[in-house]
């Protein structure tokens, strides 16, 4: 009887065993080198924020600060299928995962298609905003569209204007702007001394409700009727507050020779200066703006009467943007205590000008951004004295802290 002959190719054997080895020391390379990138790159990021302070828009605080409650609702759905559900729109629908991936690489706004030209157009120009802070509204991002060309080029560009310290300190007449109920000036609580100045760099920015005619948001700017007047009506009633103003009406396209509108923050230093020799006690400093969205996203009823929302706004690229952030994170959380929704949250933006926004002029520089080009006048002023109350309320508490310790009672001295 024959065995039936097996034949064994030991080298078949070895040329697997080989490849098998090659395939696993691969995968071992790439997982260390995987583990010891991202451990490099941790080190790097933890040693980088304690050497300097790192810009706003390279953190992940925007996006932590920018995740809805629906999101989480969203994700717990997924693994709890009767999750109840208030029927809005999936966050993990492929029409908004794919809109998020395509403006995380692109940084362009599917659903905007202002957004897909607007780095290349002159005038239409935005920089991302990151958000540091969530308000009491709707978690979107201010948009800053720069005027059409030539709507510097009219005549009557308005007064030169200029620097008043005390603008509602005559309290006999009306504030600027409609009637709303007021208390009386009361005698300055910050020792007499103007402590407070309100400026703005795009000082023609205005509402269309207020340009009668004018329908296009990129035209929403006029000499007269403008975001100056909600300065003074803010700088007015911080005067009845007990609150040292100092208030500028600079009108930058009447003064400056060959007037540039992207030289704005270059135009308002020079106020900044010229203010702050003038006036040596000043010491709070706010660039009041108008955004560019429409009315459904800068608009909030509180207690049945209508009010423009506010955007606080950092410099990004201010190496001591903290202490800004800081300071406006105070405004903002007394402003939303008084009056909830009425913050659209603070922001870092990186882009105009130099990125600085002259918030390293000092540390309690923010700019705000009152309402957007739908808003009115009328509700411009609302959130001007709703802001009064805040900024007044943290300047008073600050004023509390740095004040020096009062002086022992005599008795407690002669026992001491």
């Amino acid at each position: 009887m024959k065995w039936p002959a097996i034949t064994v190719s030991l080298n078949k054997l070895r040329k697997a065993k080989y490849s098998v080895g090659v395939y696993m020391r691969t995968l071992t390379i790439l997982m260390t080198g995987c583990l010891l990138f991202f451990i490099a790159l941790g080190l790097f990021g933890y040693v980088h924020s304690k050497i300097r302070n790192t810009e706003p828009s390279s953190s992940m605080k925007g996006l932590a600060a920018s995740v809805s409650s629906q999101f989480f609702m969203d994700m717990m759905g997924m693994e709890i299928p009767h999750l109840p559900s208030d029927g809005k729109t999936f966050t993990f629908s492929q029409s908004n995962v794919s809109a998020f991936l395509f403006s995380l690489v692109t940084d362009l706004n599917p659903h905007d298609p202002k957004s897909l030209i607007a780095r290349e157009v002159p005038g239409m120009g935005q920089d991302r905003a990151v958000l540091l802070s969530k308000g009491g509204g709707t978690a979107d991002s201010p948009m800053d569209f720069g005027p059409k060309s030539g709507v510097f080029e009219r005549e009557d560009l308005g007064e030169a204007g200029s620097i008043t310290a005390n603008p509602g300190a005559a309290a006999e007449g009306p504030v600027q702007g409609p009637e709303h109920p007021l208390p009386t000036a009361q005698p300055p609580r910050t020792a007499g001394k103007n402590v407070v100045f309100i400026y703005q760099s795009h000082n023609q920015e205005s509402y269309l409700p207020e340009l009668p005619g004018v329908k296009d948001p990129d035209k929403a700017y006029d000499p007269k009727k403008n975001v100056t007047l909600v300065g003074r009506r803010l700088a007015e009633k911080l005067e009845r507050e007990g609150i040292g103003a100092v208030h500028s009406d600079k009108n930058y396209p009447a003064i400056e020779p060959n007037f540039n509108y992207y030289y704005s923050y270059r135009y308002s230093l020079k106020t900044l200066q010229e203010a702050s020799a003038g006036h040596p006690d000043l010491k709070f400093y706010f660039d009041l703006h108008r955004d560019s969205q429409r009315r459904d996203k800068t608009t909030a009823t509180i207690n049945g009467k209508t009010y423009a929302q506010v955007y606080f706004i950092i410099g990004g690229k201010n190496p001591n943007w903290k202490q800004n952030y800081e300071f406006a994170e105070q405004i903002d959380q007394a402003l939303e205590e008084k009056f909830p929704g009425i913050s659209k949250g603070i922001h870092a933006k990186s882009g105009e000008g130099n990125g600085v926004y002259n918030q390293n002029f000092s540390p309690h520089n923010v700019l705000i951004e009152i309402g957007g080009v739908d808003n009115t006048l009328e509700e411009c002023y609302r959130t001007a004295d709703a802001l009064a109350a805040a900024i007044s309320q943290v300047i008073l508490n600050a004023e509390k802290v740095d004040a020096p310790p009062a002086p022992a009672p005599a008795e407690e001295k002669k026992q001491s």
